[in-house]
């Protein structure tokens, strides 16, 4: 992993810079540059989907080993992702941070967020007046390319790749060879993109993380919305450090060190970017490179999870409902809280992997329990390091279920290492 003295000087210098009056410096001449590193990250994200996946489907020969897998990674997918909200209930019930909250501070984060808590509220309830099975439509573009323009619509993309890719499948081999090639090719000049846009990880990455320190709120609102942070981090960090490696552990007999070292480096930028969208190429290779799961599988089960494996979002959207209710004074019942379950589950599949997408659909969560939507105002002032962290859980997880897959079918080989230490942040 990097130098944790390189991290740890990175936010010293953000203290400094905001100490010394130099915030504006920093977020006219610094920030941009972490902007265009994350930006150089999106850019390649639906490439990358496109390539990879297509490649993956293809490389199965065979549908039936499409059905297999793709059960089994859906299958671990949905079962991490209960285990992540019923494991952030159980911590805000124990930790109950809405009560340490005073009403001063309350109406003080209500006034400074409402205006960003309403437009948030608007596209939830833009969402949910589209009717019940919405959702279920809005997984088959009317056009491709459309979708293709925007991260957010990843769902789309996937769903019309892998139809493409099923037919290349279901096609003669010989007819199917050329466009398996040309796919081949441009996923092999994608992955050398990936590695050229790492070169910048250094500057992108200090880039982020001073403007992160600079545009921080006062340290009386974080004092005051510690007991949540604190809860949310409780769980996150039960997540990635316990419960993942212990998955990795029982069913692959991988060590914990050899899971946790291997998987830094996209944990590292994860964190940095807040998007599962923008680290999945350092996800793949990490997974590919460093785990030894073979590409037939991670090129299918990552750039999925990227999409529908939100286990971190889902831990959050669990105990900012709760604490939010506790915070207004609400008592959830326990039917009500298995509710959240059910809710958060099936929100997280429709989370876009950008940073800040958890917010809006944790309002459909807030109004399935019953809990005023006003309320998401009082957690925005502590979302975005919040966001950073979940983030972790997220693309962790996808690795885990990859790794998992990989092994159950034949397909978890010996990792091929690269040096990452010369593109990680020192």
């Amino acid at each position: 992993m990097a130098n944790p003295a390189g991290y740890v000087g990175r936010r010293y210098f953000g203290y400094i810079a905001n100490q010394l009056g130099w915030k504006n410096l920093v977020i006219d001449w610094i920030k941009p540059f972490g902007v265009i590193f994350i930006n150089l990250l999106k850019v390649i994200a639906i490439p990358l989907i496109v390539a990879s996946l297509i490649k993956g489907v293809s490389d199965l020969k065979d549908i039936s080993k499409l059905s297999v897998i793709g059960g089994r990674t859906f299958g671990w997918y949905i079962f991490t992702t209960v285990v992540a909200i019923s494991l952030g209930l159980i911590v805000v019930n124990i930790v109950r941070p809405g009560y340490l909250m005073q009403e001063e501070t309350r109406n003080q984060l209500l006034a400074t967020y409402s205006d960003a808590a309403g437009k948030k509220i608007e596209l939830a309830i833009e969402q949910q007046n589209k009717g019940p099975l919405q959702p279920l439509v809005d997984l088959v573009p009317d056009n491709i390319f459309n979708a293709a323009t925007t991260n957010t619509n990843m769902l789309q993309v996937i769903v019309a790749v892998l139809l493409f890719g099923i037919g290349l499948v279901l096609i003669p081999e010989e007819k199917a060879r050329p466009v398996k090639l040309f796919f081949d090719g441009l996923n092999e000049v994608i992955l050398k993109i990936v590695d050229l846009i790492m070169l910048s990880a250094p500057y992108g990455v200090f880039a982020l993380l001073a403007a992160l320190v600079v545009e921080s709120p006062g340290l009386d609102l974080f004092v005051a919305l510690l007991g949540y942070a604190v809860s949310v981090l409780i769980g996150l960090a039960v997540l990635i450090l316990v419960f993942y490696p212990m998955l990795v552990r029982i069913f692959t007999g991988k060590s914990y060190s050899f899971f946790m070292k291997n998987m830094a480096p996209a944990q590292l930028l994860a964190f940095s970017t807040s998007s599962s969208a923008a680290t999945l190429p350092v996800t793949m290779e990490c997974v590919e490179e460093r785990l030894g799961v073979e590409k037939e599988v991670s090129g299918f089960v990552l750039p999925v999870g990227a999409t529908v494996n939100m286990d971190g979002t889902s831990l959050y959207q669990a105990v900012a409902a709760v604490f939010i209710a506790q915070a207004m004074g609400l008592e959830l019942s326990v039917g009500t809280q298995l509710g959240i379950i059910v809710t958060a589950t099936l929100a997280s599949i429709g989370a876009a992997p950008v940073p800040g997408a958890g917010m809006v659909m944790l309002v459909i969560v807030l109004g399935q329990a019953g809990i005023p939507e006003a309320g998401l105002a009082l957690i925005l002032a502590v979302d975005r390091p919040l966001d950073m962290c979940r983030t972790i859980a997220n693309v962790t997880s996808d690795a885990t279920v990859a790794l998992l897959v990989a092994k159950s079918v034949g397909k978890l080989g010996e990792p091929h290492l690269k040096n990452w230490d010369d593109n990680l942040p020192q």
